[in-house]
């Protein structure tokens, strides 16, 4: 098997060797493809359309440990069975109902009008289902329950959750927002950000520095960054 996975190099490739552990292509009649931040535009499942992926580039810079890789999974699939319909479902759409004193930051007005800065939530797609899952075992109607909801991984959120319709979360504009995970920062005072902008006065541009904060909160802090281990692959074995 690892012999195998190392002549994998692209997505392509990933999806061209699952496909054919499944076997057959010819029952296929869709593929689906969780897309995690859709922002304000995408709130339900869709066909995704060229001109769809190209509306969803924007939102990479939000969630550059997902998107991207979403949308090469997109193309991928577009490239190796070209006549399948292929289907987003949207992490964010679950928290598209989110109530104005949750959604909107305690920041100028005009950000939210303008820009859409605000709270849009994330791991939708699991919260739903550990609700709809809850309600069976608590064998209650998901209409009358109110409901706090985990999702713990290498990314972790939760959710309140009231009548089946989501009104708060801890994840934010972005996936860094809230609980600390593995390898993102969670909740981090913004004046930290501020101060990290001003450390360096012979970085070549604010724009490189910026680039570089946000692979410090994205890529290098949560565990991984408070663990202060060289070899971190190796650390999350012992956990294994």
């Amino acid at each position: 098997k690892e012999n195998k996975f190392k002549e994998i190099k692209d997505h392509f490739g990933t999806l061209k060797h699952a496909l054919r552990e499944i076997g057959s292509l010819v029952d296929i009649v869709a593929v689906g493809h969780r897309v995690v931040h859709g922002g304000i535009e995408f709130t339900e499942p869709m066909i995704v359309t060229d001109d769809v992926l190209e509306k969803l580039e924007k939102y990479n810079e939000l969630a550059p440990l997902h998107n991207p890789h979403n949308l090469a999974g997109i193309r991928a699939s577009n490239q190796y069975i070209p006549n399948i319909p292929n289907v987003a479902v949207f992490d964010t759409a679950f928290f598209k109902n989110l109530p104005d004193k949750t959604k909107i930051y305690a920041l100028p007005y005009e950000l939210y009008e303008k820009y859409g800065i605000q709270r849009f939530g994330f791991h939708g797609i699991s919260h739903q289902y550990v609700a709809e899952e809850a309600a069976k075992k608590l064998k209650r109607p998901l209409s009358e329950l109110k409901l706090i909801t985990c999702h713990l991984g290498g990314g972790c959120s939760i959710a309140a959750i009231d009548k089946g319709i989501a009104v708060d979360t801890s994840m934010g504009f972005t996936p860094m927002e809230g609980l600390m995970m593995m390898t993102r920062c969670g909740d981090t005072d913004v004046g930290v950000v501020l101060r990290l902008l001003e450390l360096d006065p012979n970085l070549n541009s604010n724009e490189f520095r910026i680039r570089e904060i946000n692979d410090l909160l994205n890529f290098n802090s949560g565990i991984k960054g408070v663990s202060n281990c060289d070899n971190f692959l190796n650390l999350l074995k012992t956990f294994q």
